[in-house]
């Protein structure tokens, strides 16, 4: 087997609160002195050719090489979304859905088909778990009737056979109504409202199906959210390579009255215009480290500033999460489509290669485990030679197989960032994380 060089091993960073290692194993942080940090960028700079200091050494011995252990099989699923409205009334040219339609015709998931998958989760679910019902489209309130009652008959399921359902909804907002806002506060339900930014950038990359402005439409449906609170309440913001400046974006969004906002950049797209790659990427790398800085100024400061992408990885960090998959994709969660279809995730929808069985034939445990174990980010190039590959685990499932790791520097850069202020808030603001996780 290859040697893996140091700088696949640790990466030196500093902070206000100085001088940092992260060893990738078991995702640590430890401080070091600036004796020790001249001598290891000496090794690094070199990469294996000169030694790295023995306290070095040790730190490297003294926890997990990489991840946990695969497991022997295909883990137990405990999440299913739904894709109830195959079909959208915007749109969005940068949409992976094809404006809704999935590459083919429009489709809206039947009563049975919801149904049937809310009891297939709970048979494979453990006893006493806690499980999740998501709702996908395209628009899942085109299928407002549908969404409605099987909130109702998954919570009632889940009830009689031991299991805590929690749910969640990905919506433009533009058709929901006051009742939807009250069935969502009165469930548990995580909702993510799909909203790019001020009237200019909405209207401009999230029209209606028409070609209609949507601002006006999505505010009032985010109206009847904030008058009845859903659980959690967060907006996802969408970024194509004619994005600008995106402090002002993320600003705008939060003083909507959003819990958190999150931006995701267009990497696979029907139209390729949109997508960010090449110097669109150091960019839109460059403007999320400005919204980092921005939301790090207002932490320091006392304010609660919810950046999403910022406030997740600095929990991770913290937890020490490190993992050899991006997600649960084909792990604990499957994506059923509207004729009963299991899929990797929502975005796999209709792509053979990740298709796991159906709800009439029944899942592929086997094929869901090698394809587990033939994604370990350990086994990707050029992944297992990066600093940063148990924090990423190896890029969305959908945008590698459509476009390949193009965005490797950005996640590198993106995560620099992070490390960075995780140790300055480390020393500010304690009170932020909670005490650190037994390791």
């Amino acid at each position: 087997m290859t040697v893996l060089p140091i700088s696949a091993k640790l990466k030196q960073f500093s902070s206000s609160a100085g001088q940092h290692l992260f060893i990738v194993g078991g995702s640590r942080i430890y401080d070091i002195d600036d004796a020790t940090a001249k001598s290891l960028e000496r090794a690094l700079l070199l990469d294996g050719i000169e030694p790295i200091p023995v306290e070095i050494a040790a730190l490297l011995d003294r926890g997990p090489a990489g991840p946990p252990s695969a497991p022997a099989g295909a883990p137990k699923i405990t999440a299913l979304s739904l894709n109830v409205a195959q079909s959208c009334n915007m749109g969005c040219g940068y949409c992976y859905a094809e404006q809704g339609t999935f590459g083919g015709a429009k489709k809206v998931m039947s009563p049975e088909t919801a149904r049937s998958s809310v009891d297939r989760l709970l048979q494979w679910a453990p006893a006493d778990s806690r499980v999740v019902v998501a709702f996908m489209g395209g628009e899942p309130l085109l299928n407002r009737e549908l969404l409605h009652s099987t909130v109702r008959y998954a919570a009632a399921a889940a009830q009689r056979s031991g299991h805590r359902c929690a749910f969640s909804l990905t919506t433009n907002a533009t058709l929901l109504t006051a009742a939807d806002a009250e069935l969502f506060a009165d469930y548990p339900f995580s909702i993510t409202v799909s909203i790019d930014g001020p009237a200019g950038v909405q209207d401009r990359q999230r029209p209606m199906l028409g070609g209609q402005a949507s601002t006006v439409r999505t505010l009032r449906g985010l109206e009847h959210l904030l008058r009845r609170r859903p659980r959690q309440l967060d907006a996802r913001m969408t970024v194509t390579a004619q994005s600008g400046p995106l402090v002002p974006v993320l600003d705008h969004v939060l003083a909507l009255g959003f819990d958190a906002a999150g931006f995701a950049p267009v990497v696979a797209a029907p139209r390729p215009g949109t997508e960010i790659h090449g110097a669109a990427t150091a960019q839109f790398t460059e403007a999320m480290i400005d919204c980092g800085r921005h939301a790090l100024a207002k932490l320091l400061a006392g304010e609660r500033y919810g950046f999403a992408n910022l406030l997740t990885a600095l929990h991770e960090l913290h937890k020490g999460s490190a993992r050899a998959h991006p997600c649960g994709a084909g792990a604990g969660y499957l994506s059923i489509d509207a004729d009963g279809d299991a899929f990797g995730c929502h975005r796999l929808v209709g792509d053979e290669r990740f298709r796991f069985g159906s709800l009439a034939e029944g899942i592929d445990d086997e094929r869901r485990f090698h394809h587990l174990s033939d994604h370990a980010v350990d086994l990707q190039e050029p992944c297992r030679s990066c600093w940063a590959r148990y924090l990423c685990g190896g890029g969305c499932y959908h945008e590698v197989a459509a476009r390949g790791r193009t965005h490797c520097d950005y996640i590198r850069g993106w995560l620099g960032f992070c490390l960075e202020a995780y140790a300055t808030l480390g020393t500010a603001r304690p009170d932020l994380f909670g005490p650190l996780p037994s390791r």
